[in-house]
């Protein structure tokens, strides 16, 4: 993972870094809504593996982060849902996300549901965006009354 993606995780108020080899721990902060029960529930149906890529170890304790591969893909629970936007969105699997352009990824935000999941998609696989892993979670927060249109 590049430094100009750390640096735009960064300003977006995640603290995520890697070991200097590439292949260590992932650092990751919580978001701000981890606690919710509803974050605990969708974070024991994080998948196994993303695009292929096994699982990482994170550097927190909490289980509502986690990651796979390298370059990383973080994915978090308890961050806000955005509210209406004008922002690119996509709908996988019934579920609406919410994608921002980053200077080496994308961060994806579940849309209409609160808390929020959030997940880094670094470059390499964006081209095919594996937020279809994450439709299991995705589904244990309930779905409010913001949708992607069309």
């Amino acid at each position: 993972m590049s430094r100009p993606f750390l640096a735009a995780a960064g300003a977006l108020g995640l603290t995520v870094s890697l070991a200097a080899c590439g292949t260590g721990t992932v650092h990751a902060s919580p978001a701000d809504q981890a606690a919710n029960p509803l974050c605990v529930k969708a974070s024991r149906q994080w998948p196994a593996t993303v695009a292929d890529q096994k699982s990482r170890a994170v550097s927190t304790k909490s289980d509502t982060v986690h990651a796979w591969g390298n370059p990383a893909i973080i994915a978090r629970c308890g961050v806000t849902s955005p509210g209406p936007t004008t922002a690119p969105c996509v709908t996988v699997d019934d579920i609406d996300w919410v994608g921002t352009k980053l200077s080496d990824g994308t961060r994806y935000i579940t849309f209409g549901r609160s808390p929020a999941l959030e997940v880094l998609v670094p470059t390499k696989y964006n081209a095919f965006p594996p937020l279809g892993a994450f439709t299991q979670a995705a589904r244990q927060i309930p779905q409010g009354h913001n949708r992607c249109l069309g």
